[in-house]
């Protein structure tokens, strides 16, 4: 069993588990986080202090996130988008540093910051 990375991440990285992770597997791709299923010990660190509640115990993941579970393992162990190989065991997070890849899964979602699809603002505003 390990931790799982779901949905409420992407597009949000806050990153407060990724300092807070004493073995550092939780990696960084272009959208989203994902915890390495074989380098995570278990010790629920990470869990509470992410701020939009997107890490979750394999076994008490929502139904309706249950493909984040394979999709995790899937970020390491099938190659990424412009990969010709897999990642495999990096041996943490911080050797590796960030990627612009995600899996298929992540990728397909919908940008939730209109920037990111150069679609802009709809209020013509930047950032503040």
């Amino acid at each position: 069993m390990t931790y799982v990375i779901a949905e409420p991440c992407i597009d949000v990285m806050d990153r407060a588990c990724v300092e807070e992770c004493p073995v550092d597997c939780i990696y960084e791709g272009g959208r989203s986080l994902y915890i390495h299923p074989d380098e995570c010990i278990d010790c629920g660190a990470c869990e509470p202090v992410c701020p939009v509640e997107a890490i979750y115990y394999e076994d008490d993941l929502p139904a309706r996130w249950e493909a984040f579970t394979d999709d995790n393992a899937r970020f390491f162990h099938s190659p990424l988008p412009g990969a010709s190989a897999a990642l495999g065991m990096p041996g943490g997070a911080g050797k590796l540093g960030p990627l612009a890849a995600d899996t298929e899964l992540v990728s397909g979602y919908p940008h939730s910051d209109p920037a990111a699809t150069g679609e802009g603002s709809p209020c013509g505003g930047g950032a503040s």
